[in-house]
């Protein structure tokens, strides 16, 4: 799987997307943002929101201090009126939906939008929430026991790695 080429499956969606009216980005820490900010950037678009699930996630007590690190050093920043507005969360891989859930409670921390819409890049599918992307760059399968974590080289260019799941 190319996670470029995905990439450039969800900027034309996206594109597309620009037709149905005025909508505003907002990437999860760390992947989703880095997407929602090249997409920005491709689409010339104003700016791009961040969320960060840390202090939302219903694993918090697992994740401790990784958490933590990952707040201070990409914390949520909306840079427009949530209230109202049409969303667009960003997402590098979809899995059981308990992140996504946790953006959802972030974002409504905010206000409440007129309406959010879900992209990821790689959809690994096993749900544990009722929760399903508008916008997939692939529907993929991955052995439980990896997780697959986007990469991003110093030119901006995306990759995904296979690495083992932490027990």
């Amino acid at each position: 799987m190319n996670a470029e080429s995905l990439y450039q499956k969800l900027l034309e969606n996206l594109r597309s997307r620009l037709q149905c009216g005025p909508f505003e980005l907002a990437g999860l820490a760390m992947g989703g943002a880095w997407i929602a900010q090249r997409l920005a950037q491709d689409l010339e678009l104003p700016h791009y929101g961040v969320i960060n699930v840390a202090f939302h996630r219903d694993d918090y007590a697992e994740k401790g201090m990784t958490a933590l690190r990952t707040s201070s050093t990409m914390p949520t920043k909306l840079p427009f009126d949530v209230n109202g507005a049409n969303i667009i969360l960003i997402d590098d891989v979809l899995f059981t939906g308990r992140t996504v859930r946790a953006a959802l409670n972030e974002l409504f921390d905010f206000g409440r939008p007129a309406q959010v819409e879900l992209m990821v890049l790689a959809d690994r599918g096993k749900r544990e929430l009722p929760i399903s992307a508008n916008f997939v760059g692939e529907a993929i399968e991955v052995p439980d026991q990896k997780i697959l974590v986007l990469e991003k080289d110093a030119a901006g260019k995306f990759s995904f790695q296979l690495e083992e799941r932490e027990s």
